[in-house]
């Protein structure tokens, strides 16, 4: 069962945003990493349904430019345009390999795996998938896979007790979506909502 993994929120100023977001919210964000491949780093904010909010920028925009990762031209994207605030989440799973093949056999068109990695400000080394299925009539969410290492703070007082509890999509076809992700809208950790934009909730 597919779980809401985060929210990546794009920003100028990942830090400010964050510490905004925290003072408004009530909740405890703290520094990222640096993504040194894609030229882009992000603050984070983690929640006790095992999903996190992350405000990602860019600390040098010709790494950045150059990426092939969908979710880092997003991010080009938009703050070419001006744009900050949400822009993508992302589902959980632990079987890659077995939409790789669903979307093979189904002939639905994907980027990736895309492998990433970041190191923590504790020195250890995240490692990650990204697959990213794509529809001409609208943006999807993209699908993740943790490596050995959990995504979650060393240090458990820095995990907030709200939970993001509903995330509002653009969802043109929902059973079309159902069919990509063979997952229902409730997933295991909250629930996606049908809207114009995407928004979140947290409680």
């Amino acid at each position: 069962m597919l779980a809401i993994d985060h929210i990546v929120i794009v920003s100028d100023n990942p830090a400010q945003a964050a510490d905004k977001f925290g003072k408004e919210h009530n909740v405890t964000v703290i520094q990222g990493g640096k993504h040194s491949n894609w030229g882009t780093y992000n603050y984070l904010a983690y929640f006790s349904n095992d999903s996190y909010i992350e405000w990602i920028g860019i600390f040098d925009k010709k790494i950045a430019i150059q990426s092939e990762n969908p979710l880092i031209q997003q991010v080009v994207d938009a703050l070419d345009d001006n744009m900050e605030g949400p822009i993508q989440y992302a589902l959980r799973t632990d079987k890659m390999d077995k939409y790789i093949d669903h979307f093979h056999k189904s002939t639905i068109p994907f980027t990736g795996p895309i492998p990433g990695s970041r190191k923590k400000p504790s020195g250890s080394i995240l490692e990650w998938r990204m697959l990213f299925p794509e529809d001409v009539t609208e943006q999807l969410p993209f699908l993740i896979e943790w490596g050995n290492v959990k995504n979650v703070p060393e240090d458990d007082r820095l995990i907030n007790e709200q939970q993001i509890h509903t995330i509002s999509a653009a969802i043109n076809n929902i059973e079309k979506f159902k069919g990509i992700y063979q997952t229902d809208l409730q997933l295991a950790n909250a629930r996606l909502s049908v809207s114009d934009k995407l928004a979140f909730s947290i409680n």
